[in-house]
Formats: C-alpha cells, sequence, structure tokens
C-alpha cells in the first residue's frame, strides 16, 4: 500500500475505536448536572465554590471504546472548592464526606440504581443506561501559594517554558485520598495532583501538529476542547491504547497505564502531521524508554511525582509491570510495523488486524481508498470551527 493508503487504514481503525460525539456530549451533560446539583443553593457545597470538570483521556480526546461493548466507559472528573475550605480548616475525611452526602442525595433524586462507592482518592457513580458510565469524583481544593511556588520552581528546573510552567502551576490543588498517614487531621499536607496543569501541557504537544494556516485559523475563533481536536498525537495514543487493551485482555491489571502511554507519547510526539508520522515517532520514543531500563516516569506537570511507581512496589511484584511494559512495547513495534508496510498481503493483512485489535475491516473498504498526499496532510490539520449558541463550558474557566 501506498503512504496516503496506509494512513486512510489508520483512520479506518480510528473510526472503530473512537468514541461517537454522542458519548461525548452524554458525559458533559452528565457531569455538568452534577455539577449544579453540588452548587445548587440548598446545596452543603454551595458556599464553596464548587467546579467540576473533566480529567484523564476524556479531557486529553484519546478515550477509545471498551474491547467489550458491556464493559462500562470511564469517567474521571475532579470537584474543586476554591474557597473556603484548606488543609487548615478541614481534613480531607471531612472533605470527602462532604461531597459524598451531596453525591449520595443526587444518585437518589437521578433514580441511579446502583450505590455509592467510596474509592480511595474518589465517589463512584455508577450510571446503566444505554451508555454505561462508572463516574470517578475527586474532591480538591486549590494548592496554597508555597506549594504552587514550589511547583513552579521544579517545572522550570525541568526545563519547562516560564509562561506554561506558570499556567500549570497555576492550576494545582490537593486531593483526597484515604491511604494517607494524615486523611483525618487538619493541617496536613495533602497529596498533590494537576490535572488540568496535564491538560495544558498535553494540549501544549498536540498543537506543535498545528501548521501556520491551522494557527491563523485558531486565532480567529473560539478555542476548542482538546477532545474535539482528533491530532495525529491524540489518534496515535489512541491506537496505542487498543492495541494493549487487547494485548492484555485476559489480564488487565497488568497492562500499561494509559498515563505512561500517553506521557511518553506526547513528549516523544515533534508535530509530525499525518498519523502514520505520529505513530512512528511515538513507538520511537516508547522503544528507547523502554530500552533505556528506567524505572522512572516523571509527570511533566510535578516533576517530582513518578508515573511507574507501582513497578517497584512490593505488593504489585505478582503484576509485573514494568517487563509487561517492555513486552507491550515490542510487541506494538512488531504488529505496528507489520501493518505499516508496504508490501503487506491485504488478506493477511486485515487478518493480523482484527486479530491484535478486534476490529474488523471489510476487503472492500480497503480497496476504495484513494487521494493524494496532499490532502492527506490536509485532513489531519487541527482547524478549530465555531461552535454556536453553546452555553460555557467548565474547560472554558
Amino acid at each position: 500500500m501506498n503512504i496516503f493508503n496506509k494512513e486512510i487504514l489508520l483512520q479506518k481503525l480510528i473510526d472503530n475505536l473512537d468514541l461517537p460525539d454522542s458519548a461525548y456530549e452524554k458525559a458533559i451533560d452528565r457531569y455538568q448536572d452534577i455539577g449544579e446539583w453540588i452548587g445548587r443553593p440548598e446545596s452543603s457545597c454551595s458556599d464553596f465554590e464548587p467546579h467540576i470538570f473533566p480529567q484523564g483521556s476524556f479531557r486529553l480526546g484519546t478515550a477509545i471504546k471498551p474491547l467489550n461493548e458491556n464493559e462500562m466507559y470511564d469517567l474521571d472528573l475532579a470537584c474543586n472548592f476554591r474557597f473556603g475550605i484548606q488543609p487548615l480548616t478541614h481534613s480531607q475525611e471531612e472533605l470527602k464526606n462532604l461531597v459524598g452526602i451531596e453525591l449520595e442525595a443526587y444518585r437518589i433524586a437521578r433514580n441511579i440504581k446502583s450505590d455509592l462507592e467510596e474509592k480511595h482518592r474518589c465517589w463512584r457513580l455508577e450510571y446503566a443506561d444505554h451508555i454505561h458510565f462508572h463516574m470517578d469524583i475527586v474532591p480538591c481544593v486549590p494548592a496554597n501559594v508555597a506549594r504552587k511556588g514550589m511547583l513552579f520552581e521544579s517545572l522550570r528546573q525541568y526545563g519547562t517554558d516560564q509562561n506554561l510552567a506558570g499556567n500549570i502551576s497555576e492550576k494545582a490543588v490537593c486531593i483526597t485520598d484515604d491511604r494517607h498517614p494524615a486523611y483525618e487531621e487538619k493541617g496536613a499536607d495533602w497529596q498533590i495532583s494537576n490535572p488540568e496543569g496535564y491538560a495544558l501541557w498535553f494540549s501544549s504537544r498536540v498543537k506543535l501538529g498545528l501548521t501556520t494556516r491551522s494557527l491563523f485559523e485558531a486565532s480567529q475563533v473560539d478555542e476548542v476542547p482538546l477532545y474535539k481536536e482528533k491530532a495525529p498525537l491524540q489518534r496515535a495514543i489512541q491506537l496505542l491504547k487498543r492495541h494493549r487493551d487487547k494485548m492484555f485482555a485476559k489480564n488487565p491489571e497488568s497492562k500499561p497505564i494509559s498515563i505512561i502511554i500517553s506521557t511518553i507519547a506526547a513528549q516523544s510526539y515533534s508535530g509530525e502531521q499525518t498519523i502514520e508520522e505520529a505513530l512512528r515517532k511515538t513507538l520511537m520514543g516508547l522503544k528507547q524508554f523502554a530500552d533505556s531500563g528506567l524505572e522512572v516516569v516523571p509527570n511533566p506537570v510535578n516533576p517530582g511525582e513518578n508515573f511507574a511507581d507501582r513497578w517497584n512496589m512490593p505488593e504489585c511484584a505478582d503484576l509485573q509491570l514494568k517487563r509487561n511494559f517492555v513486552l507491550w512495547v515490542s510487541s506494538a513495534l512488531r504488529d505496528f510495523n507489520f501493518i505499516l508496510n508496504d508490501n503487506q498481503d491485504i488478506t493477511v493483512l486485515l487478518e493480523t488486524i482484527e486479530d491484535r485489535f478486534s476490529i474488523h475491516i471489510n476487503q472492500k473498504e480497503v480497496s476504495q481508498f484513494s487521494g493524494t498526499n496532499d490532502q492527506l496532510i490536509a485532513s489531519n490539520i487541527i482547524t478549530p470551527k465555531r461552535i454556536d449558541n453553546v452555553v460555557a463550558k467548565p474547560w472554558r474557566h
């Protein structure tokens, strides 16, 4: 197959694993509904300026369908109390219980059948209508000025641009976690997290692929939510995640976690304009990391945090997480190189895709692929479009 055909084939794969807009819209409706409930005048949380926002793959635009259509989507949210609550005034336990009371009232009011479930850091709501969701809500409060300042300095030492470091550090929050030794105490240093800062950093990597034309167009319209951009980096990560999910379908607890894949891929990306180029570049970065023997994947928005910390935890030894990461990278390289080979028999190719990704593509569809390389590059340019008559969304705050 020629370069254009390979690109269209990759896009066809993504079409089969990408979430439909309706799923994103349903997710947005649900977390906005929760936000309105927690912030309503009768709420015990309303005086504390609660702000609900998405995090994780939904926020980054890298979410994919589950392998099994009966599995639930995971939607990660944070509930940030921007006024009146700090570690000096409340314990983590008190804040978490405050949120839990309101979420239980919400569950009853919305007739959600499944019980509210408490996790270490969050509360889980489980929706069971035509789009199945786990919705995990992490309570948090803004980090204080001192901790934001320390984070800014660590980001600058890490090599982060000054403006970006400033914007990232301002988004830092302190989260609840019942494993924290001072979970029940006021005045303790809570664990720092920064999902909004990570989204800013990730967006800065995605935008390396913007061309001069699309940069001009982007300056003329409102910013588009990251999940709508669908740039080559996001597409490459979606493909990598699906390959991983299939490889570890029978042992999901041992699979490489998405945040490690997304971070290494984003750090490796340098503005490639096609999905194939982005995929090759991110695979190269993953291989270099796997070959290095390193066991630390620094959080790019909090360099003191290691995303791979579980690799060496005694309680995770049986999962063989580092070994599985290395094995997966090797398998991904082999399988994607096979798919991108110019001289592949189409029947064998489609059989391999079905085996490695659980995606069926009709041979007739492949034979219809056509176009030019210029059209290919143009099709992957991020071109934000104006969205009319839409109220302000949380990502705009």
